[in-house]
């Protein structure tokens, strides 16, 4: 395997949580997926998850290479959570062929978060 690309992203839940107040549900339906609102959803402090995601997703797009546009949706990505706990990135319609596209066969992601911040790495890797 090969390295195609790196991300890396920081975030500040207070600005995050402040964004979802001013926009509710309209913001969450914009960038997060069903699946990742239910989880967050159920977080004592969901602000929290909802910036590892955010910032996983930026991560994702820095290592594509693409940034959001016509290439990458925020909603192409999607964080998971596998059996083990461990988190993992699924593309979407025209995120996944952009990333067929670019060679990319495979993700890691590390997520981390305190009471202020949230960050994300992601590593985009090829053939």
């Amino acid at each position: 395997m090969k390295v195609i690309g790196l991300g890396v992203d920081i975030v500040e839940n207070r600005r995050l949580a402040d964004s979802i107040r001013r926009y509710g549900e309209a913001f969450l339906e914009r960038i997060f997926l069903q699946s990742e609102r239910e989880y967050c959803g159920k977080m004592a402090k969901a602000e929290r998850c909802y910036g590892a995601r955010f910032a996983a997703k930026e991560a994702v797009a820095k290592a594509m290479g693409t940034g959001f546009g016509e290439e990458l949706g925020w909603r192409d990505i999607e964080i998971v959570r596998l059996g083990s706990g461990a988190p993992a990135v699924v593309l979407h319609g025209v995120g996944a062929a952009t990333a067929r596209r670019l060679g990319i066969v495979e993700w890691k992601i590390s997520l981390s978060h305190s009471d202020d911040y949230a960050t994300a790495t992601a590593m985009a890797l090829g053939e």
